[in-house]
Order: structure tokens, then C-alpha cells, then sequence
């Protein structure tokens, strides 16, 4: 297959903006422009790409494609830069990674790249590849040690969790200690519906999964930290996020003997790039110093 970079443009631009409208205004054409364009890949493609639908979703081949349009738009701008002959933006990656990482050491790590901008989007560690199968991201930070086709793999490290909560919390709820009847009716933190590190450590309690506590989904890493301090359940807290409540006592480990330990490893696209192989080198320095 020899695509023409304006078609595989028009791909990228329509799954990213969700419509040929917006796809469109976008890249300064006409709407049946980019159709036009659309509809002449799938010719030589011989399958459907998009979901005509709103907004505008890949097909399974549409998803194997529109990696090779992000691929070749990243060539693109890095030799572009080389030679002087693009605008001082740079590469543009798209990346996905847990809350957890985001709001400790992702951030100051991404800020030591040059010439490089981020479309940073946020899932659960184990469910972050997902987003590199669908050539939505060029990047990832997962629990997944097993490469997404056309993907390496580079082990960073382990976040360590435990069961924390407030001293007060701590006295109300479990004044004995937890077991499972204490967990089955103490009021738990989640981050959102994927996050499963609460499920897993209850399920040392039971392993039958049975125990169904009240639970408060608060999806914002830093606030899923204060929830805990504040009282409105007890949760899975990362040590790297939680030194300085535990110093000051808002926080209360429940269990020292019941870590969860989770591991992260740094997934990309194997494509010869200088910015990806930039940020990956950045990152890996990184969770070379915070993570154990």
C-alpha cells in the first residue's frame, strides 16, 4: 500500500477532530475535500476506514492505518525541523498515562524535552495500550509487559501502594484492625470504574470477592488523596504521593504488611524518532530516581 500523505493527513485529522467539518476547518480545506480524500484511501485500501458516525471512529483496519498516519506526520515534522524548514513547534506526541504518575513524576519529567509538545491523555495503567492499538497514542505508560504490535517495551518500575486513611477514619471503622467483616462495611475510595487496586487488596481478605463496601469514586488523583484525608473512605495510596500526609498525620497506613505493588513499564512506537526516543530516555531517568 502507497498511501498519499494528504490522504493519510485526512484520516488523522477527521478520528482527532471528530468530524469532516472540523477535520476540515482544521487542515484549510473543503469538507468534500477531505472526503474525497478519505474515500480514495479506502478505494486502495479495499476496506471502510471510518465510522461515518458522530464523531467520526476508526475501523479496525481504520486503526492500523491511522498509525502509519501519525507515524509518518512525526517523521514529517522531525525532518522538517532538521532542515529548517518547519515552524519552531516541533514534534507533537500524543501520550497516555495513569493519574497516579501524571501527578508525581510524569510532569517534571516531560518539562526536560525540548522542542516537543504533548497531548497527554489519562487511563488506568491497565488499560492504557489501548490507546496504542487504536493509534490514538504514540506512547504509554502500562502494567501491560506484552508489546501492542509495531511497540517496544521498557521496564521503569514499580509504584508501591498500601491501605491508607485518616487516624479518624481509621478509629471509627476499624478499631480492630480489618478483616472482612470491617472491610465489608467501611466506606472505600475508587478513582473511577477501571481502577481495580481497592478490589485487589480486599481480595486478600476474601478471596471469593464477595465484599461490597459503599464506595466514592473520586476521579482526580490529588483529590483522591485529600478524599482519604479527609475521611470519605479508606484507599490504595502510593507511597511517592503520600509522604507528606503521613508525616503530618492526615494519613494512617492500615496495613504494613499488604502492599500492592504495581509495575510500569514505558511502551512506543517502534519508528526511528529522536523526540519519542527523547521523552523515553527523559522518563526512564525519571522513574529511575522515584520508583523503587
Amino acid at each position: 500500500m502507497i498511501a498519499h500523505p494528504d490522504q493519510l493527513r485526512a484520516l488523522s485529522a477527521v478520528v482527532e477532530h471528530g468530524t469532516f467539518d472540523a477535520a476540515a476547518a482544521a487542515l484549510h480545506l473543503t469538507p468534500s475535500a477531505i472526503s474525497q480524500r478519505i474515500r480514495a484511501l479506502e478505494q486502495q485500501v479495499g476496506k471502510v476506514l471510518l465510522l461515518r458516525s458522530k464523531p467520526a471512529v476508526a475501523t479496525e483496519p481504520g486503526r492500523a492505518v491511522l498509525r502509519l498516519a501519525r507515524q509518518v506526520a512525526l517523521l514529517e515534522q522531525e525532518t522538517a525541523v532538521e532542515l529548517g524548514l518547519d515552524d519552531p513547534r516541533g514534534a507533537r506526541i500524543p501520550l497516555v498515562v495513569n493519574a497516579d504518575s501524571l501527578a508525581t513524576w510524569v510532569l517534571p519529567a516531560l518539562a526536560t524535552v525540548p522542542g516537543v509538545s504533548f497531548e497527554i491523555l489519562v487511563d488506568d495503567q491497565d488499560h492504557t495500550t489501548a490507546w496504542l492499538r487504536e493509534g490514538v497514542a504514540m506512547a504509554a505508560i502500562t502494567s501491560d509487559t506484552s508489546p501492542v504490535p509495531g511497540c517496544r517495551v521498557t521496564p521503569l518500575g514499580v509504584m508501591r501502594y498500601r491501605a491508607m486513611a485518616s487516624p479518624g477514619f481509621r478509629d471509627r471503622w476499624f478499631p480492630d484492625g480489618l478483616d472482612a467483616d470491617s472491610l465489608s462495611r467501611a466506606p472505600m475510595l475508587n478513582f473511577n470504574r477501571k481502577d481495580s487496586l481497592q478490589d485487589r487488596y480486599l481480595r486478600r481478605h476474601d478471596p471469593q470477592a464477595t465484599l461490597d463496601p459503599p464506595c466514592t469514586h473520586v476521579p482526580s488523583s490529588s483529590e483522591f488523596v485529600r478524599a482519604a484525608e479527609l475521611g470519605l473512605g479508606w484507599a490504595m495510596l502510593p507511597d511517592i504521593q503520600t509522604e507528606e500526609g503521613l508525616a503530618a498525620g492526615r494519613l494512617v497506613v492500615l496495613d504494613d504488611d499488604g502492599a500492592v505493588e504495581v509495575s510500569l513499564h514505558w511502551q512506543q512506537w517502534a519508528v526511528g524518532s529522536s523526540a519519542l526516543d527523547a521523552v523515553a530516555s527523559a522518563l526512564r531517568e525519571a522513574a529511575g530516581r522515584v520508583l523503587r
